[in-house]
């Protein structure tokens, strides 16, 4: 006769307590270090500053120029995050920028007034985007060279389209959103625009099948297309996102600056990957965060600024940047390896 032996109380929670906490909980605890190390680093930047030039940095004034500064960039990083989520990459959102902001700004252009300038630097941005996820997705072409084909063409394109020259803006109601006069319980406009762009961003990131698929694909893109996601149409759908919000930040830095040049945007590619991957964007996909990325953002921004307060060459703040880059990305791998 066969004895059935039950197995012993408590073997649930044995098995439960090998099997290791939850993966929400794993992931949850890896984006606290990492949001912590971030606001830390800030804060000691906030503190460097406050040290060695306490009467400008701290001004009101000063701070809401950095927020300001990097609501441009910062918009740009959020569209460029989502492509890196994806295992891409877009090496002409600073290209991309120029030519929105000099089309934008051209006589005929500014005709139509506000909504002329903002129409035509969002169809822009949407244009190249659309370009550039044309041919990565159903070209196959490699996402480096189609991005860095962009980058020469749009910067080549804003140069014939300036001549060299510098397009002022003589629309009012542009120029005013950059005025002190039109800050809103003291938080400039341009900052309220990049602070929406952030959560609409993260909401779409954590929220929404279409974060889902991005992860999806830029951790298995074979995996993801085998679940039945449209990967190419995915990939298109990114660029269109990069491209959009470059148009956004063209039409920002528009109103900041007051005119258009061929040499807006300059180096905002390099900028804006790198503070994707120092808010704990893998380069190779498949993970990504948006608010990482807005503090990598504010970080480079602060420096530039506490730089330029204090007199310091711009070589020495490139070298500052890179040693931030490095360390990121040596504790976002101790992190990932201690989990």
């Amino acid at each position: 006769m066969t004895q059935h032996v039950s197995p012993p109380r408590g073997g649930t929670d044995k098995a439960a307590a090998v099997e290791g906490p939850p993966a929400w909980r794993v992931r949850l605890g890896r984006a606290d270090v990492r949001t912590l190390t971030l606001l830390g680093v800030l804060a000691a930047l906030v503190l460097i500053g406050g040290i060695t030039q306490p009467d400008a940095f701290l001004d009101t004034r000063n701070l809401q120029l950095v927020l300001t500064q990097a609501s441009v960039i910062g918009v740009v990083t959020v569209g460029v995050t989502f492509v890196i989520i994806s295992g891409g990459i877009d090496l002409s959102v600073g290209a991309i920028v120029a030519l929105a902001s000099v089309w934008a700004t051209t006589v005929a252009t500014q005709e139509f007034g506000f909504a002329g300038i903002l129409f035509t630097a969002i169809v822009v941005g949407v244009g190249c985007g659309l370009v550039n996820g044309v041919l990565i997705a159903f070209g196959q072409m490699v996402p480096f060279i189609a991005t860095l084909a962009m980058l020469a063409s749009a910067r080549g394109l804003a140069l014939q389209i300036t001549d060299g020259r510098t397009q002022v803006v003589t629309v009012p109601s542009v120029l005013d959103l950059a005025e002190r006069d039109s800050y809103v319980l003291g938080i400039p406009p341009l900052v309220l625009v990049f602070a929406a762009v952030t959560v609409i961003g993260w909401l779409v990131l954590n929220r929404t099948t279409f974060g889902r698929r991005t992860v999806a694909v830029g951790g298995n893109a074979e995996a993801a297309r085998l679940a039945g996601i449209d990967v190419r149409r995915q990939r298109l759908y990114l660029y269109l996102l990069s491209g959009l919000c470059c148009g956004i930040a063209a039409f920002l830095l528009v109103a900041l600056a007051g005119s258009g040049q061929n040499t807006n945007g300059n180096l905002y590619e390099l900028d804006a990957i790198a503070a994707a991957i120092i808010g704990g964007t893998l380069l190779t996909g498949g993970r990504g965060h948006i608010l990482g990325s807005v503090l990598g953002v504010l970080i480079f921004t602060t420096i530039t600024n506490i730089f330029a307060l204090n007199n310091l060459q711009s070589d020495v703040q490139q070298i500052a940047k890179g040693a931030i880059i490095v360390a990121a990305v040596l504790v976002q791998r101790r992190t990932a390896s201690t989990h």
